[in-house]
């Protein structure tokens, strides 16, 4: 048995366990549990705070976890990172009110700044020999500068929709971060058995977002120009159809080209074309 950390509630929580289930994981999500379980594979599973997950990995009361990037920053726990996710994108930012008069960091220069990650706030300004007060906060820093807590704020940005709200300005990226597979050190021969088998699973599910599988029947005197256009992961798969003249091609295309690619290939002539969902891929 291998016991996973993931955190208790938010986007991460949902992420994670969508995660767990596109690998085949089933586990047993019910909402204020503390421990829950795989029902079809040798997993455990705790819900905790965010804030709390590297450290209770650090110290051996999880074998893995899954958590932000930044936490692993901020708490600098003595933990190995397996693997980035990809889900979880945001960043710490540094932000002051619109109406600040910002224009360089030094406007930081005897300032305050409400944060929940004082630890990388203060590694930051140390490197820029800026020297302001770090006020810890924990909550919604964002209201710090309107409540007259704080001149400024050092938080995690995703959209930027907060910030806008709370007549702020995003004025300087310290940190990016995602969501990473993290692992104890000293984890033992069986339970690295386990660890790989779930990288096995999670690069599987990984690799095939943002995938689409292309077939399309096409003249066979088209096909050097189609692999000028299409990607592969290796080479498109051509296979002759029982038309002399044409050939069926099949490729895997990133959805975020998806549409410039089928126009390419329309242009020299395909056909028939099809587009798929891709539900693993597997190297």
């Amino acid at each position: 048995m291998i016991r996973l950390a993931i955190q208790s509630k938010g986007r991460l929580n949902e992420d994670s366990l969508q995660l767990l289930k596109d690998s085949g994981i089933d586990v047993d999500d019910a909402k204020r549990k503390f421990i829950g379980k795989a029902s079809n594979f040798a997993l455990e599973v705790l819900y905790l705070r965010d804030d709390d997950i590297p450290g209770v990995v650090a110290d051996g009361s999880a074998d893995i976890g899954i958590v932000g990037f930044n936490e692993i920053a901020e708490t600098g726990a003595d933990i190995d990172i397996v693997r980035h996710l990809g889900f979880g994108k945001c960043r710490l930012s540094l932000a002051v009110p619109k109406d600040s008069g910002y224009q360089a960091l030094s406007w930081f220069e005897g300032k305050s700044i409400a944060t929940s990650y004082p630890s990388v706030l203060k590694g930051f300004l140390l490197n820029e020999g800026i020297n302001a007060e770090i006020r810890e906060i924990k909550g919604s820093v964002e209201i710090a500068p309107a409540a007259g807590i704080a001149d400024a704020i050092f938080d995690i940005v995703s959209s930027g929709g907060t910030l806008v709200s709370n007549g702020l300005k995003e004025v300087c990226t310290v940190l990016e971060s995602d969501a990473v597979l993290i692992c104890r050190k000293g984890l033992e021969e069986g339970k690295k058995d386990l660890l790989r088998s779930i990288l096995f699973r999670f690069d599987a599910v990984i690799e095939s977002r943002g995938k689409k599988y292309i077939l399309m029947n096409l003249p066979s005197s088209q096909i050097d120009k189609a692999l000028t256009i299409l990607p592969s992961m290796r080479s498109p798969t051509i296979m002759p159809l029982a038309i002399d003249g044409w050939s069926s091609v099949h490729s895997v295309v990133d959805e975020n080209s998806l549409w410039t690619t089928v126009e390419d290939l329309k242009r020299i002539g395909a056909e028939g074309i099809l587009i798929l969902d891709v539900d693993k891929v597997i190297d």
